[in-house]
């Protein structure tokens, strides 16, 4: 009698074991159409561009993608930047459903140092602002060797 309540005990823990060792298999989400929704409707590719690290006096122009989702068209009424360093350009004619559109973003990419910037658009779509944002950190631009940049230069009539 004992060896028969050891071998179920045995039987029911490795039961137990092997079932908690079985996970359910995640089903995979088939990626979706963008929906369609009632009115203008602005989705971007994305909403934050990090220019990376780059040189002082680098291309200062980023472009944000979009897409009217909407069954109207989209107006794009406003775009203002968080500082007059951040300019941003942006379409005025309405963009049809289902079409694509640009915001250009051009940074002052003379100014040294990391930065964190905001453009802040206006639009007939729900919400009516959108936020995008551009990051970013731009190096000093080493003068090459030889050539004089000291404060009592010949060049710079001190």
């Amino acid at each position: 009698m004992k060896k028969l309540a050891s071998i179920l005990t045995l039987l029911a823990f490795a039961v137990t074991f092997t079932m908690a060792q079985n996970t359910p298999v995640a089903v995979k989400a088939t990626p979706t159409a963008t929906k369609s929704v009632a009115g203008a409707g602005i989705q971007f590719e994305k909403e934050t561009i990090d220019y990376g690290t780059v040189a002082q006096n680098a291309e200062p122009v980023r472009i944000f993608k979009f897409k009217n989702t909407g069954t109207e068209p989209l107006i794009i009424k406003n775009a203002q930047g968080s500082c007059g360093c951040t300019v941003p350009t942006y379409p005025t004619e309405p963009i049809l459903p289902g079409e694509t559109g640009e915001i250009k973003v051009k940074y002052d990419t003379s100014r040294i140092g990391k930065f964190s910037k905001r453009v802040t658009l206006t639009t007939n779509a729900n919400p009516e602002q959108v936020v995008l944002t551009i990051t970013g950190d731009i190096l000093k631009k080493e003068t090459p060797a030889g050539v004089p940049s000291g404060e009592k230069s010949i060049f710079n009539n001190n």
